[in-house]
């Protein structure tokens, strides 16, 4: 099956590109994809306890099974901010993140309540 990576921040640094075309055997899940780039990229390894992992631009689990054609998204963890958050708040700033881009690309806005300002490009 033929696939699409994305890939996002670090992980597209050391592919040296945000988007490869893979073909995988299948049947294939989102984990056989990570596997195939750390062959390819081993320095990608490392990063696999901390991203998270989108199918067709829904978050997913990496036993998430692919179909031909699927877009497979691997995303590193979002950090900054105030020092003593901790991960929780990196992981929904990370998710809190996505469901703003996914709304904005449905050409939608969304409120930030905390702020009560519109969040847009």
């Amino acid at each position: 099956m033929r696939i699409t990576i994305r890939l996002f921040a670090r992980l597209r640094e050391i592919a040296g590109n945000g988007e490869l075309k893979r073909e995988l055997p299948g049947p294939a899940r989102a984990e056989d994809a990570w596997e195939a780039l750390t062959q390819e990229f081993p320095a990608l390894e490392e990063y696999r306890p901390v991203i998270s992992c989108a199918v067709n631009e829904q978050y997913a689990k990496f036993t998430t099974p692919l179909e031909d054609g699927d877009e497979v998204a691997f995303l590193p963890p979002v950090s900054g901010g105030a020092g003593s958050r901790g991960r929780g708040s990196q992981t929904r700033l990370h998710q809190s993140a996505g469901r703003r881009r996914g709304i904005r690309d449905q050409g939608l806005r969304m409120r930030d309540r905390d702020q009560g300002s519109r969040i847009s490009d």
